[in-house]
């Protein structure tokens, strides 16, 4: 299966690492303490997150489909001294990284990019240890768009037309070129409870300081939604 990210590598890993966006600094600040844990960065793309969490110290696998997305990931990494394991596979496959087990599981922006959410989901839960914590950032499935910008679900549709589809906004470049899958709220939280990942915290960090005078009316939305799950202990295996 080719990625739908492949087309764009280039242009969207040249930008330098910025770690400081709202719903970047919310995942990080909610997976914590990683020094010494076994941590896997999913839907990784070019290892944003990845590399800081390497920084911090974790034993980082990054996980994605795009081969031309970790292969920068891996340029990256070979420029630094840091250790992390870029693998090449579908997250919602069932035989993907048999026999691992990670204390953390982080995903930034990536569900929206997964077709199969019942697949990556019973992965998280299958990859994660007893007590494992899961954390994920998404575009808020209730951000309704505005001027130039597309929201959540596709244009000229309602909240409950859930699929994936191209955004046709003018200043939403990246979603113009792959597409997002829209799912309403209720549908990641029933998900998450199917799947043993019980939600712990949640966050709907405000957006970049630009959107106030750039996009205001975008900006006086939940832009971004970021969460923290367990998952269930008591599970069988």
């Amino acid at each position: 299966m080719r990625a739908r990210y492949d087309h764009v590598a280039a242009t969207y890993a040249a930008a330098p690492d910025d770690l400081s966006t709202p719903a970047v600094a919310a995942l990080l600040t909610m997976v914590g303490a990683v020094d010494g844990r076994r941590v896997l960065d999913l839907a990784c793309g070019h290892g944003l997150v990845a590399r800081e969490l390497a920084r911090r110290g974790a034993q980082v696998v990054g996980l994605d489909l795009s081969s031309e997305l970790l292969d920068r990931g891996r340029e990256a990494r070979l420029q630094s001294t840091l250790s992390i394991d870029f693998v090449l596979g579908d997250a919602a496959a069932s035989d993907v990284l048999p026999g691992v087990g990670f204390d953390v599981v982080a995903c930034n922006f990536g569900l929206s990019d997964i077709d199969d959410l019942d697949g990556v989901l019973a992965n998280v839960d299958r990859l994660l240890v007893p007590g494992g914590r899961f954390v994920f950032s998404i575009l808020h499935p209730c951000f309704a768009g505005a001027t130039n910008v597309s929201g959540s679900w596709p244009s000229g549709s309602t909240y409950y037309d859930e699929r994936w589809w191209l955004a046709d906004g003018e200043l939403s470049s990246l979603r113009r070129e792959v597409g997002a899958n829209h799912r309403t709220l209720s549908t990641y939280v029933n998900a998450l409870q199917r799947h043993g990942l019980s939600i712990v915290e949640l966050a709907e960090p405000e957006p970049e300081a630009s959107w106030t005078t750039e996009r205001p009316d975008a900006a006086a939305q939940p832009v971004y939604l970021v969460a923290a799950c367990t998952r269930t202990a008591s599970r069988e295996a």
